[in-house]
């Protein structure tokens, strides 16, 4: 499943690490380009997440129209496929209009898709995955990735030993297909002439976003995560496996079910938040259509903004548009 070529080269991408400051750099690009925001952030498409998903806020939302954003329940899985076919549907909805195409947000795979296209795999097998989940917890969590080096070894290659709900997808998609995920998955570059020009992430000092995603953490504990997640954990149908392994979410889940310290659950969240902006700072560093934007530690925002306002007039001038 692609993006037709003629819709992918009118739409432009901000895209980076959590905590770079994306939504409200955003909002600045949308407000000056007459463009629609669509997420990339695969956690907010589902309802009732959104203090730990750090969603546009209403007023955010009534000042510049966003797409992509509640589009499922919590017990859904929702997956890359779906997500392409809503995001095509947003495309044409927000080119009628006569304005821009803006994607933002943090999730690498939903970009990939967007930018060369998605496998859509086979239903999931949850007789299967039981009996995978039952194996990692049994032998530790590096036993189903040392299987997975063996049946598939590209895809073990660009996965962490610990991602066990991507290593299971490749290991069923194998054993219910006979073919590799890796040999499913087109995901090749398109060429030049077929990419969209603006294609830009913002990249920041570690350090800096070191202290900026600390600060963030205490922000969305300020403001209830915890109740949220609590009201979370009460909906009925009950939140599905995505939605409880949502990071923020899934150590809140356990204190609240299993009692771990609600202090520790904090630092933990920071600690993975840190370790996953270092994964999405790799991955949109490797990807060839990206393009980075550095950001300084000592820059106001405002600056920063210029910038960014810059790179993308530069491509809407080259562009004809």
């Amino acid at each position: 499943m692609n993006f037709p070529a003629e819709l992918l080269k009118q739409c432009w991408f901000l895209t980076g690490p959590t905590a770079v400051g994306k939504t409200s750099a955003t909002l600045r690009v949308a407000e000056n380009f007459n463009a629609e925001i669509l997420s990339l952030d695969s956690m907010a498409v589902y309802r009732g997440m959104d203090i730990g998903t750090a969603k546009p806020a209403p007023f955010e939302r009534q000042s510049v129209r966003h797409h992509l954003i509640d589009l499922a329940e919590p017990h859904h899985e929702f997956s890359v496929a779906e997500y392409l076919r809503a995001a095509l549907w947003a495309v044409e909805d927000v080119l009628n209009r006569g304005c821009i195409p803006l994607f933002c947000g943090g999730t690498g795979l939903y970009l990939r898709a967007v930018l060369r296209g998605v496998f859509d795999g086979p239903p999931a097998d949850w007789t299967l995955r039981h009996r995978m989940e039952q194996l990692a917890r049994q032998h530790g969590p590096g036993y189903l990735y040392d299987k997975l080096t063996v049946v598939d070894p590209p895809t073990a290659a660009r996965l962490h030993v610990n991602d066990q709900r991507r290593i299971i997808r490749a290991l069923e998609v194998h054993a219910v297909t006979g073919v590799r995920l890796s040999a499913q998955h087109q995901n090749a570059v398109l060429p030049a002439i077929q990419q969209p020009a603006a294609v830009f992430w913002l990249e920041p000092d570690r350090d800096w976003l070191r202290d900026r995603i600390d600060r963030r953490v205490e922000v969305m504990m300020q403001r209830g995560l915890l109740e949220e997640t609590r009201v979370l954990l009460n909906t009925h149908p009950a939140p599905g496996r995505t939605a409880r392994q949502a990071l923020g979410y899934r150590e809140l889940i356990s204190h609240l079910e299993d009692g771990l310290p609600l202090q520790e659950c904090v630092d933990l969240i920071k600690v993975r938040t840190r370790q996953f902006a270092k994964r999405q700072h790799t991955w949109f560093r490797n990807m060839e259509e990206c393009r980075s934007i550095p950001v300084r530690p000592d820059e106001s925002e405002d600056l920063l903004v210029d910038r960014i306002l810059k790179e993308f007039r530069a491509c809407d001038v080259n562009s004809g548009q």
